[in-house]
């Protein structure tokens, strides 16, 4: 029979239990959630242009599905790159233009999409559906497209700039503003030398470099984000632009005019894919098929004056926004447009060229 401790063995006992549990704290397993905590709703992470991101979109998705949208934005194509190459890849659905989708996709950035999930794909535009950097939609799907042309004050520029050349003009010096994208501003030199805003020819671009280097004295701005308002403010009188925008200042001041140069230039297309490492590929792609819906593509490209890649969209928006050039160019100029292709190891070529051109 063993007899219990006395009451001084028991304080003895106590303590030496006291002092070998506190050697074992640090150790212990992470308590378990308690069982009556809810978890959160389930998250999807969209990276996007800054001005792509409409409030009552995102909460209507969000209400449909009981999730909510957490939006990062970017301002270009090359710091998208750079941030899902540096790391950033907790990302779902990206907005990559259509050169830099093919050159994440040859990455192997992103993930081979489900069409069967994205059943408006059926409803592109006819002269997007087979692009020449990703024909069949195997990782991405155009969603807006525009052209990149010159926005203009009427009131001083009285006539309809026909030509890139304008942009050299020292009468405008000091009121030109351009885009702050290597690829674009590149191209528009290129086209203006009479080559493909896709050339590898390092003699090309060393041209267009030193042209663009001789234009810098008469530019006020590189900007991809605010040449609009500075249009309607009359701090400049020529910007190399997006169609959209100018035609958005055109709705604040009725002298502001769009126009194509007959050199050409570029046909875009901002496309929408998933990341390869998204943990969330069957929502990220629900996500993309509501965004190219009639529905929604059709509030989008009311607010945006960017041209929706649901054909149906079209004929639905009033007169003056289907009708403008800015946003819905005819298709003769739509021949003389180039889209913007992965240049691939020539790349390095305009890197170097445009940190010249930034740094001089």
């Amino acid at each position: 029979m063993i007899h219990p401790p006395n009451p001084i063995m028991r304080l003895f006992f106590a303590l030496v239990l006291l002092v070998a549990g506190s050697q074992f704290v640090g150790c212990s397993e992470p308590s378990s959630p308690e069982p009556s905590r809810k978890a959160g709703p389930q998250k999807l992470y969209y990276f996007t242009w800054s001005d792509y991101v409409d409030s009552k979109i995102m909460a209507d998705f969000e209400a449909s599905r009981g999730v909510q949208v957490v939006v990062d934005t970017f301002s270009s194509n090359e710091e998208l790159l750079a941030k899902i190459q540096a790391g950033m890849t907790g990302y779902d659905v990206v907005v990559p233009s259509d050169f830099m989708a093919g050159i994440m996709g040859r990455l192997g950035l992103l993930a081979e999409l489900d069409l069967s999930r994205i059943p408006n794909v059926q409803e592109l535009e006819k002269h997007l559906a087979q692009l020449p950097f990703d024909p069949t939609q195997k990782f991405s799907i155009p969603y807006l497209w525009g052209t990149v042309g010159i926005g203009y004050n009427a009131k001083v520029i009285s006539e309809v700039p026909t030509t890139w050349n304008v942009l050299w003009n020292p009468e405008y010096s000091g009121r030109i503003s351009m885009l702050n994208d290597q690829r674009e501003v590149f191209g528009l030199a290129l086209r203006a030398l009479g080559y493909s805003l896709n050339s590898r020819d390092r003699q090309a671009i060393q041209e267009a470099k030193d042209r663009l280097i001789n234009q810098k004295p008469l530019v006020k701005v590189y900007t991809s984000e605010q040449f609009d308002q500075l249009l309607v403010s009359g701090d400049v009188v020529l910007a190399h632009a997006w169609g959209g925008p100018v035609a958005r200042a055109m709705r604040e001041d009725s002298s502001i005019r769009y126009a194509i140069p007959e050199e050409g230039g570029t046909i875009w297309a901002d496309c929408m894919a998933v990341l390869a490492t998204s943990k969330n590929k069957m929502l990220a792609m629900d996500f993309i098929n509501y965004l190219l819906s009639e529905k929604v593509a059709l509030q989008t490209s009311q607010r945006l004056l960017f041209a929706s890649a649901n054909r149906h969209v079209r004929h639905q928006l009033p007169p003056e926004i289907r009708n403008n050039i800015a946003v819905y160019p005819p298709d003769e100029v739509l021949s003389r447009m180039e889209w913007m292709e992965d240049v691939q190891e020539a790349i390095r070529e305009y890197d170097r060229a445009w940190t010249e051109l930034k740094v001089h």
